[in-house]
């Protein structure tokens, strides 16, 4: 039998080859916002099937949850639909770095059996049943705003977020700029003192709730009210439109603010100026640390987030989200080149 040897050379090109495909195979994870977990979903597993040996994990526990945990530095990234604090950002061990993902839309959802037709709800009616001032469907304000529609004598049952979360927090952030007494009352926050009504968990758990539950009322984002079949009613914008949440509706809103875009990208745009703006729209942020302590963690982060920019974007709106204005997008690729 004739054994082949293999040069010294070969054999240093092999090893080379290995250390590359060990050294590129990482684990990442990260964790946050439910608001966003969908198109999030669909990236991550796209991103690691065309890059062998790569994993990101993502949770979806809430922005709360995932502001503390990329503080903590217990996970790689976090996520979250409301901007973190001045005081959030000084008590991190590590400096975050703000990039703007997709934009998207927070609904009224409703369970009223029977009911034939989709129902409008004014600021004011939103922010005074979560106040406790409007009980009952057949409230003469509903009424008003629902002409020609039956609506029953039977009170409703308020759903809200129980964790720290985004979704809450642009919830909150609306109700706060069209209800003064809200805004006292209750504020904005991802995480408040709701007078009254039930609690659940994510996204998910507001919506099954919802959907399981007659004569309740919550808030969701857009993809979960359609994910879920639910009924899901019009808002009075900024202008007196009366609008039903769309891609176009938040890219308009988007539109309405863009001029106004820090240079850290911590920008509200609830309640937006324009004909078309659907008035409870946000961006959703990823917090990315501003250096990675592994380096090589940091390599695949800045290239997933170049890949979410030329490739991604294009994928957001067949899930409902809106993609960033172009000029924002544009901003944020120079962003990531500060990430290390």
């Amino acid at each position: 039998m004739t054994f082949k040897t293999i040069s010294s050379a070969a054999l240093a090109a092999v090893l080379a080859t290995a250390g590359v495909m060990t050294a590129g195979a990482q684990h990442i994870t990260g964790a946050g916002a439910s608001f966003p977990n969908p198109i999030y979903s669909k990236w991550f597993a796209e991103y690691s099937a065309s890059h062998p040996g790569v994993q990101i994990n993502y949770q979806s526990v809430g922005s709360g949850a995932g502001i503390r945990q990329v503080s903590e530095k217990t996970v790689d990234f976090g996520a979250s639909d409301g901007p973190m604090t001045d005081e959030q950002l000084a008590a991190s061990k590590q400096k975050l770095v703000h990039i703007p993902t997709v934009l998207g839309a927070v609904v009224p959802v409703y369970n009223i059996p029977g009911a034939a037709k989709e129902l409008r709800f004014s600021p004011d009616v939103i922010a005074d049943i979560y106040l406790g001032k409007i009980t009952k469907w057949n409230d003469p304000r509903i009424v008003k705003d629902n002409p020609g529609i039956s609506l029953p004598d039977h009170g409703i049952l308020p759903v809200y977020r129980s964790d720290g979360s985004g979704t809450t927090y642009i919830f909150t952030d609306y109700l706060s700029k069209v209800s003064p007494d809200f805004q006292k009352k209750i504020g904005k926050s991802t995480s408040v003192k709701w007078p009254l009504g039930i609690g659940q968990k994510g996204n998910e758990g507001v919506a099954g709730m919802v959907h399981n539950s007659a004569y309740s009322f919550g808030y969701v984002e857009l993809i979960y009210a359609l994910q879920n079949k639910m009924e899901y009613g019009f808002v009075k914008n900024s202008s007196g439109k009366w609008l039903k949440a769309s891609v176009e509706g938040v890219t308009a809103a988007a539109a309405a603010d863009a001029k106004g875009m820090p240079a850290d990208y911590r920008v509200s745009i609830t309640n937006a100026p324009g004909n078309d703006s659907y008035p409870i729209a946000s961006f959703t942020w990823l917090l990315i640390p501003q250096h990675f302590d592994d380096a090589a963690k940091g390599k695949v982060m800045v290239d997933f987030l170049n890949w979410m920019l030329t490739k991604g974007e294009g994928e957001v709106s067949a899930l409902s989200y809106a993609p960033l204005p172009k000029a924002v997008a544009a901003s944020v690729a120079k962003t990531i080149k500060t990430i290390q």
